[in-house]
């Protein structure tokens, strides 16, 4: 919904004549999507063990960092958010690149 809800914001704004369809790229589409105000997530954690996104924030993960436990939410404790964090501080972040 998100994604077809800046679309929409993107339309509007080239019917109004704000904005020149030449005009958009990510950036200017990035700043039509509900979290236009906030950077990215670095680190998204994953409990109960899926492996799927489940469509959350499909535009701002493509670069963000996953980390899967088989804990429950309500289980999900300090101690198991810290040890989402020391995993994450070790890994190399690529960025989508390869090598």
């Amino acid at each position: 919904l998100e994604i077809i809800d800046g679309i929409k914001s993107l339309l509007r704004a080239i019917e109004l004549g704000h904005i020149d369809k030449g005009m958009i790229d990510v950036e200017m589409f990035s700043k039509h999507l509900y979290t236009r105000y906030y950077p990215d997530p670095d680190l998204l954690i994953r409990t109960s063990g899926e492996m799927r996104l489940s469509n959350f924030l499909l535009w701002q993960l493509s670069y963000t960092e996953m980390y899967v436990t088989q804990k429950m939410w309500p289980d999900f404790t300090k101690k198991d958010l810290y040890a989402a964090v020391e995993e994450y501080g070790q890994r190399q972040r690529r960025y989508g690149a390869v090598e």
